[in-house]
This record gives structure tokens, C-alpha cells and sequence, in this order.
């Protein structure tokens, strides 16, 4: 078997296998008076992160939260969610953020599915979560932040008894600290069951495979709920005693603004937002900032321009939920266009066909994952042991993705096995389509799905955003497709719509498309539009 092997890492410092809370007490004896969590709305130092979490500690203490338990938090970007967090790992108790863009039914099913007994909602947030309340038996407490409706607990008040005077727990590195839930791009989402070493293993990796500095500022605008605020922005930033930067929410408009106020050295981009960033209209104050570094997925072909405009260098990496961050772009070789880096890190990967054996070099294929060190892989997910079996099958993690590697080792992204289309024979590549169509000036963002086709199999369906005062036919998208794509991959559906559907995370919810499917778009294939074949 061609297995890939990384590269020898340095040993992992003994502090690194251990608690969240002790890291930050540690950070906080070491750097006390040092910027941790920095918010348009204030900041907070190392030790006044530890004064704020152990007040939360001792009134969740006396709430009833023990080791093991689960907490559910349905909060926006704020400080009380790190405070939140880290406070329940004093506790040897389990994180579950909850989505704060899901409602009804949806809301109900994460909320019940990790079986939480307290919930911490913002006050912003509490009609959707009053609406399904009674749904929820098992929630017996409710902390709200913010004003507190009757039958619930104020935060202010939990934090109003002063200090917890009992020692933390003693927790072991392979203990749960957070439940995240999977973004539900593609498909429903499951609780990712994610360890202490996971976290701290995985912070250290950032650091690493990014280069980063403890000078550095981390700037991530995406939601605390996900892995890139809390796992590769937060906890890196507490290895490092730097800042972690984390802004209210992703906005093309207040982007640069906000990565000036909080004086961003490094940032995050995913999806289509670094391509609504880079087609905003040149400005003067383009370069006026401090970001020497942008990390995230996919890097268009555009990214020479991008860094020669704003003057701060682009890397691309690939990473999931339930492994993390494995493939970085070596910081001290050229980038290779289209590819997401080499392994790094305590892993073996391999590339396999759909039952199981691996593909040759430059074929696609889905990627599968196993750890070579313990609790750096997910533990599953919660309440869902069918769903985990599948997964972990073959003592592989599967990650559904579909890459492929070059004779030098370098990964090349292709898509979700979820999100190939199959026409006429072909295995097309949504992303890459996606990729091309993007291109076009007028084009601010496109979503390619599958669609079901009279022939069986396939047809490809384009949704696309213009930019603001554009116009644009989809016979010119078309024309435009013809031209920088084999035939079999031009779509043959075609729908202009203001904007897509998206995760918090800015992921496009394909799910929705898929749901809404072909009826009344534009038919290259109709009478009225059928091009020869």
C-alpha cells in the first residue's frame, strides 16, 4: 500500500496533553496582563479570562453541571461564549455549540440530540429557541445572556456569586470538551465528538503549518460554533499567549475595517468569500492594514493578484470538523496551482476507490485518514453509532472528500463525493465547474449541483450571483463555459438568483438547492435555447 507519510514533527511539549483550563492558567500565571480575546466590542486579558470563567464555573457548578455533562450554547460571536467554554472544561464537562442560524424542527433535533440539561442563549436568540421549548423535556435550565425572560437565569447572575472555591476536575487529555456540530452543506448535520488533545494537538499544527508568531493577531469573522473560530483561532492563540481576534460575523463591507480595529495579522477565508473580497472595487486603502497572512479553502487561480493588490501572502490547507487540519502549503516552496499542500502532522492518508483500495497517483479519489498518535481524530459522533461505524470503517476515517496527489506528494481538492456529478459517463467536479464560472468579471458567486436527467444519471445545474449592476444572459455563462471547459461539464440548467443559501460558516446549503431542483430554469437543452451536440 502507497500510504503517504508526513514528515517527522518535533515531540509534543507534556503541557500540550492536557486540559483547556490548565492551559489557560498556565498562559495566564506566564502572560497575565497580555491581550487574549480581542472584539470590536472590548478586549480581554489571560487573567481576566480566568477571573470571568472561574465565576461562570462556580454558577454552573451550582446549577447541577458536573464532568461529562453536556451544555448546550446557542450564542452569536461574544465573549461569554469563550468564557462559557472554558469555564465548562474546569468542569470536565462538554461544549455542544448549537448553529445560531438553525430554527423549528431543526433547532429541536440539535438541541435533543446531544440530551443537554442547561442551555445558554443569547437574548437575540431566545424566540427561536422559545418556540421549541416545550419540545425539549430533558432541558431543564436556561441561562440567558442578556435579559432574562421569567423561568430563566440571567448570566450576570451566574457570574454574580464570585470565584468557584472547589478545584477543577482532573481531566485526562482524552476527554471530551466539545461536541461541534458538522456544517449540514450536504446533508444533515451530526455532533462531531472532539477531545482536549484533539484541540490542543490540533492548535499546535496551525501554529506550525502556518508559521505563525506569538506577535501574531488571529482574525477569524466565522462563527465561535465552528472549528476555524474555536479550534484553529482560539486555542492556537492560547498556545501562543497571542490574541485571537474574532469578529461579529462575515461582511464583505466591514471585512478590512474590521481586521484594521483589531489590528489582524493573519486571517481566515472559506468559500466564496475571499472572491467576494476580491471583487469589491479597488480602493486606496487596500493595503492599509497589518495581514501578512491569509489561510483557507479553495485558492482561486486569481491569488497572485489578490496578494499583489492587498500585499498579504494566501495559503491553502484542507481540514474537516472531524480530523481537522491535516494538508498545509509548505510556507518555503512555490505554490502549486490547485493544490491544498502536503501532510503534516501525526496522520497516514490514503487515497481509495469506492470499495476501498487505493487509486493510483494523479487519480481521484476519497480521502481516508488515520491518526498515528491518540485523540487527534474525532471520537465519533454523539448519539449516532450507525453513522460512526460508517465512517470509521476499515480503521480509515472517511472523509467523503475526493482528492487526488501528484508523484511529489501534493493533495489536490476535487470535491464531496456528495458533490460529483454524473453525466453521460462522466465524473464532473462541482467545484471545478464552480471554479471556472466564478471567473467571469460579471459573476459574483456560483453553486453547481447535480440534477436528475431524463437519460438517467445527471445534468448540471449552475446557480449564479452577479455582482451588483451586472447583466448577464445565461447564454453569455454558457458561452463563457464552452470555452474553459470540456462539454460534457458546461451546465445545461441555469439559474440567476440574488443569493445563495448559505451556512453561518458561508457555506452554500446544497441541500436546499437540490430541494428546489431544475423546475423553471434556463434549459440550454429546451426548443427555444438547444445547442448542437
Amino acid at each position: 500500500m502507497n500510504e503517504v507519510t508526513p514528515p517527522p514533527v518535533p515531540p509534543i511539549a507534556c503541557r500540550d496533553v492536557h486540559s483547556l483550563w490548565e492551559e489557560l492558567t498556565q498562559a495566564a500565571a506566564e502572560s497575565p496582563h497580555a491581550p487574549f480575546l480581542r472584539m470590536v466590542t472590548g478586549e480581554w486579558t489571560y487573567s481576566q479570562m480566568v477571573q470571568q470563567a472561574l465565576a461562570a464555573s462556580g454558577g454552573l457548578r451550582h446549577m447541577g453541571v458536573a464532568a461529562g455533562s453536556n451544555v448546550s450554547l446557542l450564542l452569536p460571536n461574544c465573549a461569554e461564549f469563550v468564557i462559557a467554554w472554558f469555564a465548562l472544561t474546569r468542569l470536565g464537562a462538554v461544549t455542544a455549540p448549537v448553529n445560531t442560524a438553525v430554527r423549528g424542527a431543526l433547532l429541536r433535533d440539535a438541541l435533543a440530540l446531544v440530551g443537554s440539561e442547561v442551555l445558554i442563549v443569547h437574548e437575540s436568540l431566545w424566540p427561536h429557541f422559545e418556540a421549541v421549548r416545550a419540545e425539549l423535556p430533558d432541558l431543564q435550565t436556561v441561562i440567558v445572556v442578556g435579559q432574562a425572560p421569567a423561568g430563566t437565569q440571567a448570566w450576570s447572575a451566574l457570574l454574580g456569586n464570585g470565584p468557584d472555591q472547589l478545584p477543577p476536575h482532573s481531566v485526562h487529555f482524552s476527554d471530551l470538551c466539545l461536541l461541534l456540530y458538522t456544517s449540514g452543506s450536504t446533508g444533515r448535520s451530526k455532533a462531531v465528538r472532539i477531545s482536549h488533545r484533539f484541540v490542543l494537538r490540533q492548535a499546535r499544527g496551525v501554529i506550525e503549518g502556518l508559521g505563525l508568531r506569538p506577535d501574531d493577531v488571529l482574525y477569524c469573522p466565522y462563527p465561535l460554533f465552528h472549528l476555524d473560530a474555536a479550534v484553529m483561532t482560539v486555542a492556537p492563540a492560547l498556545l501562543m499567549r497571542g490574541v485571537a481576534a474574532i469578529g461579529e460575523r462575515f461582511s464583505v463591507s466591514r471585512y478590512w475595517d474590521e481586521v484594521r480595529t483589531l489590528q489582524a495579522t493573519v486571517f481566515d477565508f472559506m468559500g466564496a468569500t475571499i472572491t467576494m473580497l476580491w471583487k469589491q472595487p479597488p480602493s486606496p486603502r487596500d493595503r492599509d492594514h497589518r495581514a501578512r497572512l491569509g489561510w483557507g479553502v479553495p485558492l482561486p487561480s486569481w491569488a497572485p493578484e489578490f496578494e499583489q493588490r492587498f500585499g498579504c501572502r494566501l495559503v491553502e490547507l484542507y481540514g474537516s470538523t472531524e480530523v481537522g487540519a491535516i494538508l498545509y502549503t509548505p510556507l518555503d516552496a512555490p505554490p502549486r496551482p490547485g493544490s491544498c499542500g502536503k501532510l503534516r502532522g501525526p496522520w497516514r492518508v490514503m487515497l481509495a476507490d469506492a470499495d476501498g483500495f487505493e487509486v493510483p497517483v494523479g487519480m481521484p479519489g476519497e480521502l481516508l485518514v488515520r491518526p498515528e498518535e491518540p485523540s487527534v481524530l474525532m471520537d465519533g459522533y454523539w448519539g449516532q453509532p450507525q453513522e460512526s461505524l460508517a465512517a470509521l470503517r476499515n480503521q480509515w476515517f472517511h472523509t467523503g472528500d475526493i482528492l487526488r496527489r501528484d508523484e511529489d506528494g501534493w493533495f489536490y481538492f476535487v470535491g464531496r463525493s456528495k458533490d460529483i456529478v454524473r453525466r453521460r459517463g462522466e465524473n464532473i467536479s462541482a467545484a471545478e465547474v464552480e471554479q471556472s464560472i466564478e471567473e467571469h468579471p460579471a459573476i459574483l458567486e456560483c453553486a453547481v449541483i447535480g440534477v436528475p436527467s431524463e437519460l438517467t444519471e445527471e445534468d448540471v445545474m449552475a446557480w449564479v450571483v452577479l455582482r451588483p449592476e451586472q447583466g448577464l444572459a445565461p447564454e453569455g455563462i454558457t458561452e463563457w463555459c464552452r470555452e474553459r471547459m470540456a462539454s460534457f461539464m458546461v451546465p445545461r440548467f441555469i439559474r440567476i438568483v440574488e443569493q445563495l443559501p448559505k451556512t453561518p460558516t458561508d457555506k452554500v446549503e446544497k441541500t436546499r438547492l437540490r430541494e428546489q431542483g431544475c423546475a423553471g430554469a434556463w434549459d440550454r437543452e429546451s426548443p427555444l435555447h438547444k445547442e448542437p451536440r
